[in-house]
């Protein structure tokens, strides 16, 4: 089972500021162990942002990718208490979702 993500959304006028730590590994495929063999590849193929039902963005990843990437975007129109919803999809078949609440600006 994968690590659970780090979601921050903090409202800042009409806009979330949406901040996204995706804990995995991220494997190329081309990096090998100390025994001198291959790591396989494993890596996010689907991001997608849903706050309250509407989905904002889809995106395909490949395996260009660091380890645990961060996502940051702006989600317009939303308000304190909105439910931001976060999913991945990897290449093996592995699924998380996690979620946040919208915090007002401090």
């Amino acid at each position: 089972m994968a690590e659970p993500m780090k979601i921050r959304a903090t409202l800042q006028g009409d806009l979330a500021d949406v901040r996204i730590l995706i804990l995995h590994p991220m494997e190329t495929g081309t990096r090998k162990d100390s025994k001198g063999d291959i790591v396989p590849r494993h890596f996010i193929q689907n991001v997608a942002v849903t706050p309250n039902g509407k989905t904002v963005l889809d995106g395909q990843w490949g395996q260009a990718f660091s380890r645990n990437p961060f996502l940051g975007l702006r989600v317009k129109g939303a308000k304190a208490g909105d439910k931001i919803s976060v999913t991945w999809v990897d290449n093996k078949g592995d699924k998380r979702t996690d979620e946040a609440v919208v915090a007002p600006a401090s």
